[in-house]
């Protein structure tokens, strides 16, 4: 019902995803540590790309209403709609195999405030990869 439209604009870009927009409904692990509002710290990168990609694919897809949009061998897009209006976060997993690191950016395609979801999103994700 609200799912707006998909960005055009995201995916890695010389190792970086694309920055958050001034709204407050995004989380970006690459952000300035002083952006309190946008920056999230990047989960854990344990084992070589495929085993990590697995497990990360294994833990977003047991969550509910998901869709993988794209996937690579160090990139992992995937589409979350909310289950009472259907409005659709942009969810983005970068493997980064040189800083061991997945670094990750959730994004609202619509409003202006997402009351908190996209990172408690990404904390939900670290806890069960943690798992």
């Amino acid at each position: 019902m609200f799912a707006g439209q998909a960005p055009t604009n995201i995916g890695i870009n010389n190792g970086k995803l694309t920055a958050c927009p001034s709204t407050p409904n995004c989380v970006n692990s690459q952000a300035p540590v002083t952006d309190k509002e946008h920056a999230i710290a990047s989960l854990p990168l344990s084992g070589d790309l495929s085993s990590a990609m697995a497990n990360l694919k294994q833990v977003v897809q047991a969550m509910p209403r998901t869709k993988i949009v794209k996937e690579t061998n160090n990139y992992l897009y995937v589409e979350f709609a909310s289950k009472l209006m259907g409005f659709v976060d942009d969810v983005e997993f970068y493997l980064d195999n040189d800083a061991q690191t997945i670094q990750v950016r959730s994004a609202s395609r619509l409003g202006e405030s997402d009351l908190g979801v996209n990172r408690q999103r990404i904390e939900e994700i670290r806890a069960q990869l943690a798992n």
